[in-house]
């Protein structure tokens, strides 16, 4: 039987400003990739969704991001690898805080938006996310593009990496994410998002906008929290996997 992992991009509300229905996904997913208060979040929406998660059987992650509110953390800038490490140890110790009290543990960092996939294409940047992950502890995930650099180093130095695809983006044929300004960056459809999930988990590969057979590890799958279908799409997602007997699960 195949495994996946389904996580979800959360607790990326921000004081009196909502993003998402948190509460609505939850109880679809695997896993929780909780923002740090760096692209969104704040103290109050970390302690709320690490709660929701624990209370679900969720596995609680940090996704750590780029110091950009404004820009929901998806413009590119230009940082060094120390300042990869920083940026990953500090935020996700914040949510590793609220997870000890409420009797949990962190169990991955997933970076976010720009960092992620800056960090993809760049060795330096992943050595130090890398790096990052390992120190926070032994036993912690580290959330990476399919594929990517980020995915290769990590394996080599025998981090625990996991691949990571995604059920509602569009991919280029170089296997990153094509642009979200881009037609077919976002995938809106549910049933197209489940075909081509399927694609991923059972066949090992993914269609690029531009009909090209992509290869990708598909170990976890990302469905995106701030999208309005988020709750029809993870549910959409849940009967396909149960009807192909694909079971799911955290790492």
């Amino acid at each position: 039987m195949k495994t996946i992992d389904l996580n979800c991009d959360m607790g990326e509300s921000f004081g009196a400003w909502k993003m998402g229905d948190d509460a609505a996904v939850m109880p679809y997913i695997t896993s929780a990739n909780i923002a740090c208060g760096f692209h969104a979040g704040d103290p109050a929406t970390i302690r709320r969704t690490v709660r929701l998660a624990a209370d679900h059987g969720v596995a609680i992650g940090a996704h750590p991001s780029l110091p950009d509110l404004m820009g929901f953390g998806r413009r590119t800038m230009r940082i060094s690898p120390q300042e990869m490490y920083d940026l990953v140890v500090y935020q996700a110790g914040a949510v590793e805080a609220f997870a000890r009290a409420v009797g949990a543990k962190l169990h991955h960092v997933k970076c976010h938006g720009a960092l992620y996939n800056m960090a993809a294409m760049d060795e330096g940047l992943s050595e130090a996310m890398i790096r990052a992950a390992r120190d926070l502890g032994e036993g912690i995930f580290l959330y990476v593009l399919s594929n990517s650099k980020t995915f290769d180093m990590g394996k080599k130095q025998n981090v625990r990496v996991v691949g990571e695809v995604f059920a509602d983006r569009g991919y280029s044929d170089d296997g990153t994410l094509a642009p979200r300004d881009k037609p077919g960056g976002m995938i809106e459809d549910a049933a197209a998002s489940a075909k081509q999930a399927l694609a991923m988990v059972e066949e090992g590969y993914v269609t690029s906008l531009s009909g090209r057979r992509v290869p990708v590890a598909a170990d976890t799958m990302c469905l995106h929290g701030d999208q309005p279908g988020a709750v029809a799409f993870a549910k959409n997602l849940r009967k396909a996997f149960a009807e192909r007997e694909i079971h799911i699960a955290a790492p």
